[in-house]
């Protein structure tokens, strides 16, 4: 591995929220980032992956219109501790998915279920402490010149044909809000990048739109590094009359990960090529992998071909639209290891690294071994032969 992707836990760093910092929090990230270094990995800091001090919760958490200074404070220790080893910097991961599900629809945690207008304070907080964070990270980061950016995700699309009028469709479709959602890529991407709420979305939400003060808007629309996006699938679509896109729904016996998650290999070449286009920023993939149902075979090793054959289709996508000119300035697998997933526990398996929960024995799976080989040839073993359409 070249770099990793870490992510700061607030709670273990400021266990109250704000006050008082744990240094032995802080000492394990410290010791962390000094142990990527000492062997050549770059570390990628994301400040925060959905764990909110409780204490702060108590107090209305995103809800709360602090919260952004919040997460501000807590930033600036995180990186006055971090950055003078850790150059590359993500402030948020996957809004949509913490406010969204864990505020709207009540899915995952804090499970919330609040009316629109909440909805959209506790998003409006979020992009809010994004911004105050990204300006932590310029004013007092110890190493010059440090690359900043967020891990968001959201709806993308794949043409159904290469025609003109279906890879139309599916770019109005991507940019256009058309639900009262969190997963509308231009609810994330219009306050981060564009330094307002695109009007389509505002429109559509009327009266629960988010309410953006005067004083919000030196927070918003700052100058960012790179995109990034975490992505597992995307959804097919086609034109429509006149033109306008239609979803495609898929055959139920369409492939699908462990996680019951469509396998899509062009997710990367069109969420590449249509976000560049758009906002002409270098793109990063944070998240991109699949759940299986591993396990160690007999001969004590753990064969994951259907990993290999995911990862296989989507970075020949990913290596066509670098190909085609697309700025792609990395790309992280998720995850190397198995792990705790956040509203699954251990039933799904993602790594690469196969880990024995009772035993914590680590056995690195055949698509370990091959991704090594992926990063040490650049990916030239990603060779175009041999694809079967799967739609």
């Amino acid at each position: 591995l070249q770099a990793y992707r870490l992510s700061v836990m607030w709670p273990r760093v400021i266990p109250e929220g704000v006050g008082r910092v744990n240094p032995k929090g802080l000492d394990f990230y410290d010791r962390l980032v000094d142990e990527l270094c000492a062997a050549g990995i770059s570390p990628w800091c994301t400040l925060f992956h959905w764990d909110y001090p409780l204490a702060l919760f108590h107090k209305g958490g995103w809800l709360n219109e602090n919260s952004p200074k919040w997460f501000e404070d807590y930033a600036r220790v995180v990186v006055d501790k971090l950055s003078d080893r850790v150059s590359n910097w993500f402030t948020l991961n996957e809004p949509a998915c913490f406010i969204g599900f864990g505020h709207q629809t009540g899915t995952q945690a804090p499970g919330l279920q609040l009316a629109g207008a909440q909805v959209n304070r506790a998003w409006h907080h979020a992009m809010l402490a994004h911004g105050r964070a990204v300006k932590v990270i310029r004013d007092n980061s110890k190493k010059a010149n440090p690359k900043v950016g967020f891990a968001p995700c959201f709806g993308t699309a794949i043409p159904l044909t290469k025609s003109a009028e279906d890879i139309e469709a599916a770019k109005q479709d991507m940019f256009t809000v058309t639900e009262k959602s969190m997963f509308e890529a231009p609810w994330s991407l219009g306050p981060a990048f564009r330094g307002c709420y695109p009007q389509d979305g505002l429109a559509l939400w009327g009266d629960e739109a988010p309410v953006v003060k005067p004083e919000d808007e030196q927070f918003l629309g700052l100058e960012l590094d790179f995109l990034g996006l975490n992505i597992y699938a995307s959804g097919f679509v086609k034109a429509g009359e006149g033109g306008k896109p239609v979803k495609v729904e898929l055959p139920n016996d369409y492939p699908k990960t462990s996680f019951d998650w469509p396998i899509t290999p062009d997710a990367l070449y069109w969420a590449a090529k249509f976000l560049y286009e758009r906002y002409q920023k270098p793109i990063i993939f944070t998240e991109n992998g699949l759940s299986l149902n591993d396990w160690i075979s007999v001969d004590g090793k753990c064969h994951d071909p259907k990993r290999i054959d995911f990862l296989t289709r989507y970075l020949r996508g990913l290596n066509r639209a670098v190909a085609e000119g697309v700025d792609v300035m990395g790309y992280f697998h998720w995850s190397i290891i198995d792990n705790f997933e956040w509203s699954q526990g251990y039933a799904q398996r993602f790594g690469m690294i196969h880990m024995d929960y009772k035993t914590q024995k680590r056995t690195i799976k055949d698509s370990g071994y091959w991704y090594a080989n992926v990063i040490e040839s650049n990916g030239e073993i990603l060779d175009e032969g041999g694809d079967f359409p799967l739609l």
